[in-house]
C-alpha cells in the first residue's frame, strides 16, 4: 500500500479502496459485516462526543484547544469517517452519490427563504 502522504484532496473513493487493501491484507473483511461495521461507527462516535462532553460550546477553528487535543479529535472524525465509507462499501452504497442527491434533497425540502425587503 502506498503511503500516506499530507494532500490537499482524498476522495471517498481513494479511502475506500484504501481501507479494501489495509482490511484485505489483514484478513479482517470476514468480521465487516454491515452490523458489525455500525457498531463500531456508534462506538467511535460515543468517542467523538467524549472530545466535546465537558467542553461547552466551543468557537468555530478551535482556537483554545491544545494542539494535541486538536490531532484526538482529528483521530475521533477519521475514525467516524473510515467506518461510515466501510460501512457504506459493504452495503453496496455509493457514498459520495448518495451524499450529494441528500443536499438536493435538502435543498427541496428546505429552499432559499425570500428575504423580506423591509429586512436588513
Amino acid at each position: 500500500m502506498e503511503s500516506c502522504k499530507a494532500r490537499e484532496d482524498v476522495s471517498l473513493e481513494e479511502l475506500k479502496n484504501r481501507l479494501a487493501e489495509f482490511n484485505r491484507a489483514r484478513g479482517w473483511e470476514q468480521h465487516h459485516s454491515p452490523r458489525n461495521l455500525l457498531l463500531a461507527l456508534v462506538g467511535e462516535v460515543g468517542e467523538l462526543s467524549e472530545i466535546f462532553q465537558w467542553k461547552g460550546e466551543v468557537e468555530r477553528g478551535l482556537p483554545n484547544w491544545r494542539p494535541e487535543d486538536k490531532e484526538h479529535l482529528e483521530e475521533e472524525i477519521s475514525d467516524v469517517l473510515l467506518y461510515l465509507i466501510q460501512l457504506a462499501d459493504v452495503c453496496g452504497l455509493d457514498l459520495g452519490k448518495a451524499a450529494l442527491a441528500k443536499i438536493i434533497k435538502n435543498g427541496q425540502k428546505y429552499p432559499i427563504a425570500t428575504p423580506n425587503p423591509s429586512s436588513p
